[in-house]
């Protein structure tokens, strides 16, 4: 697999790199664990100084960044500016909350005195994606790092330069060279890494083939994992709602990132009752949008990352015509201009029992559904194989309880759109994996949960 920058705005090929042999790769796994065994003697003060420096680098730097996104990925520029400043605020958050986090915890018990220690476990291998390519990737070595633990990264193989310009941001930070390492590998070489004694445990976000390919080799080789995987999550907009807020959060739940992200609103599921007033409105903001150079200030839809990436999903879009599903809007890729856009599309008359409606759409591409009410909007958002969020809109407290209650999801967000937050765990259950990112539970995912007794 070819490792390489290509400008999914113009289909150029900007930068390509040739993948670790089996000699690099094994240079730098003793250098992880050669530095693992000095690191995690460092106080929690060393590694907060260190963390807020990345912070500083990434605040101070952030065009730079922004733009190596944008051209290895498509996002739009001031979409990456934004990712940019979520890395700085993560790595503030865990500088600051880590020692808290991790705290011995006493425990009361037939012990003189007993307590809960959180240890580092060694060198965790990290499988990034694409689409978030500096959040994905902060949001697991902010954690990591401030808990004693270093970080080898497998990034995607389509944004080379994010992978390498991270580990240059950590380094600079002042953490030490083998703390955090990115490997410039391809797929077939992962598996290797996670069979390696010297990798105490792994994380991957990603598809579920990968997901399930890495948690096989892990299991065999008894590794920790942990998973966050597709999503196809649900936006429910019931009678008592704000209908125009409900529909502008739905634009950008569904647009952020050009739609290629896992807990982007996918599914819309909306109440007969204001259903034609739901579509009226969504397909004119939808009309509206700006399809085009993602360097642009005014862009709000730039590429998708890669061609086929664009080519699947259009496969997708004919599939669901030829299920039944009616075209609103859009519904084919923008041919008239280089690069990999795809028009912003609304699907129709989907049957709730195709294999359309259990699909995962990655890109901008939005399902309505219309149901006659909140029983039937339940059964409808878990009719499916995942469980990453889900974004519900009533004022009814009633209401709002039962859909916190009942949707199988790894978050509801009631009148707001589903994101993660540094404060708040983040993850999913059923297909879209397990364990958890973020907030105090994701710092506690890579660590050793030490039982200690003393008489």
């Amino acid at each position: 697999m070819a490792i390489a920058t290509i400008n999914p705005a113009t289909g150029e090929t900007l930068a390509t790199f040739t993948a670790l042999t089996q000699e690099e790769i094994a240079a730098k796994l003793a250098l992880a664990e050669t530095t693992y065994q000095k690191y995690r003697d460092t106080s929690f003060e060393q590694r907060s100084q260190w963390l807020n420096n990345a912070a500083a680098i990434l605040e101070r730097e952030q065009h730079q960044f922004a733009q190596i996104m944008t051209l290895e990925m498509g996002k739009p520029y001031q979409s990456a500016i934004a990712e940019v400043q979520k890395c700085a605020l993560v790595c503030r958050f865990y500088a600051e909350k880590a020692p808290e986090f991790l705290a011995d915890k006493i425990i009361d018990s037939d012990a003189t005195k007993s307590y809960i220690a959180y240890q580092p476990l060694g060198v965790i291998l990290a499988v990034m994606p694409w689409n978030f390519p500096f959040w994905q990737v902060f949001r697991f070595a902010a954690p990591a790092l401030m808990a004693g633990n270093v970080g080898i990264l497998k990034h995607a193989s389509n944004v080379p330069q994010c992978a390498l310009a991270i580990e240059k941001i950590i380094q600079e930070a002042g953490f030490p060279p083998g703390a955090f390492q990115t490997l410039l590998i391809s797929a077939s070489q992962v598996a290797a890494i996670v069979e390696d004694d010297r990798v105490k445990a792994a994380t991957l976000t990603g598809s579920e083939p990968a997901g399930a390919s890495l948690a096989a080799t892990a299991g065999k080789n008894l590794k920790k994992t942990v998973l966050e995987l597709g999503g196809s999550d649900p936006f429910i907009v019931l009678e008592s709602a704000n209908i125009e807020e409900a529909v502008s959060t739905a634009v950008k739940a569904r647009m952020l990132n050009n739609g290629q992200s896992c807990i982007a609103a996918k599914r819309f599921i909306v109440i007969d009752s204001i259903g034609d007033r739901f579509e009226e409105l969504l397909t004119t903001k939808f009309k509206a949008l700006k399809i085009g150079d993602p360097m642009a200030e005014d862009t709000d839809i730039g590429p998708l990352a890669t061609a086929t990436i664009c080519e699947e999903l259009d496969q997708q879009v004919q599939k669901a015509v030829q299920q039944g599903a009616k075209v609103l809007l859009g519904g084919k890729s923008l041919t008239e201009n280089p690069g990999n856009y795809y028009l912003p599309t609304i699907l129709t008359e989907i049957n709730p029992q195709s294999p359309t409606a259990q699909e995962e759409f990655f890109g901008p591409v939005a399902m309505l559904f219309r149901v006659p009410d909140l029983e039937t909007a339940i059964a409808l958002a878990n009719n499916i194989p995942f469980g990453l969020g889900a974004s519900a809109w009533t004022n009814d407290p009633t209401k709002q309880q039962r859909l916190i209650t009942e949707i199988a999801a790894g978050a509801v967000f009631i009148n707001g759109m589903v994101k993660s937050d540094p404060r708040l765990p983040f993850g999913g259950i059923k297909r879209s994996g397990y364990g958890r990112e973020l907030g105090e539970l994701g710092i506690k995912e890579f660590v050793n949960i030490k039982t200690v007794w003393i008489k």
